[in-house]
C-alpha cells in the first residue's frame, strides 16, 4: 500500500456546505442566516451561555462551598482488586494500568478498604484509607505512600 492509495473509511467524511452560492443550492442569498437581526450580521451572535436575557443555567444552579479548580483528584481502587497480583508482587500505578485495573492515573491513586486481600503485597500508592492500610499489613504486606 502506498500513500496515494489511502482513503478514509466509507461514510466517515462529509463535504462541507457551500453557503451563499446560488438559489439552486438551497443555501443561497442569505446563506441560511435569515433576514436581518443579530444572527444575520457578520460578527453577530450571542456569547456562550447566553439565554436571551433569561437567567442563565450557570447562575440558576445553587453553589455551595469551595471548588478548587486546581485540585488533582486521585483515582480510587478497592482492596479486592489487588488479589489479581501474585504473592510477593509490588503494586504500582503502572502495574495497575498494565493489568487494566485502572484506565487512567494522572495524579496517582488511593487504596480503599472495600473487599479482602489474601496475598502478601507491597503496595505503592499516593494514599491509603486506615482500614486498607491495616488490612494490607495484616496480610503480611507493606503499604508505602509514594
Amino acid at each position: 500500500m502506498n500513500m496515494h492509495e489511502l482513503s478514509p473509511a466509507a461514510g466517515s467524511t462529509h463535504a462541507g456546505k457551500r453557503k451563499g452560492r446560488g438559489a439552486g443550492t438551497g443555501n443561497g442569498k442569505t446563506a441560511g442566516r435569515g433576514h436581518k437581526g443579530q444572527g444575520a450580521r457578520s460578527g453577530g451572535g450571542v456569547r456562550v451561555g447566553f439565554e436571551g436575557g433569561q437567567m442563565p443555567l450557570a447562575r440558576r444552579v445553587p453553589k455551595r462551598g469551595f471548588n478548587n479548580i486546581f485540585a488533582k483528584p486521585l483515582e480510587i481502587i478497592n482492596l479486592g482488586a489487588l488479589n489479581a497480583f501474585n504473592d510477593g508482587d509490588t503494586v504500582t500505578a503502572q502495574a495497575l494500568l498494565d493489568r487494566g485495573i485502572l484506565s487512567k492515573c494522572p495524579y496517582g491513586y488511593k487504596v480503599l478498604g472495600n473487599g479482602k486481600i489474601t496475598k502478601k503485597l507491597t503496595v505503592e500508592a499516593s494514599a491509603f484509607s486506615k482500614s486498607a492500610q491495616a488490612a494490607i499489613e495484616a496480610a503480611g504486606g507493606k503499604a508505602e505512600v509514594k
